[in-house]
């Protein structure tokens, strides 16, 4: 199931963090704990790197360099109002989705 879950997790895996990062800015190394803790256990830490360039270069994040105890200056993630806006359309889609799938679960067409 692990390959599958990974699969599925790649075109879902943006509004996730997003979702994540509602009144909750984090770093990096933050966000990939918090998915853990939620059960996305398969999540390699570079995936989520890959994805946080992405949201900031789409511009759904706000980011903020804080100093860091050992090593460089850490880069935190805060959503902005167009992540808001991107997460409300993640949000409507997955609802339209879940229902669909459910209906086709169901035996329904």
């Amino acid at each position: 199931m692990g390959k599958q879950i990974t699969e599925m997790l790649k075109g879902t895996l943006e509004g996730i963090v997003l979702a994540l990062l509602v009144g909750n800015p984090a770093y990096g190394y933050e966000i990939t704990t918090m998915l853990r803790a939620k059960g996305f256990t398969e999540i390699a830490e570079g995936t989520v790197y890959a994805l946080l360039v992405r949201i900031e270069q789409k511009g759904l994040v706000d980011v903020a360099k804080r100093p860091s105890e050992k090593g460089p200056p850490r880069k935190v993630y805060s959503l902005n109002e167009q992540g808001k806006k991107e997460l409300d359309e993640f949000w409507n889609t997955w609802s339209f989705l879940s229902d669909r799938l459910e209906q086709l679960r169901q035996g329904g067409n």
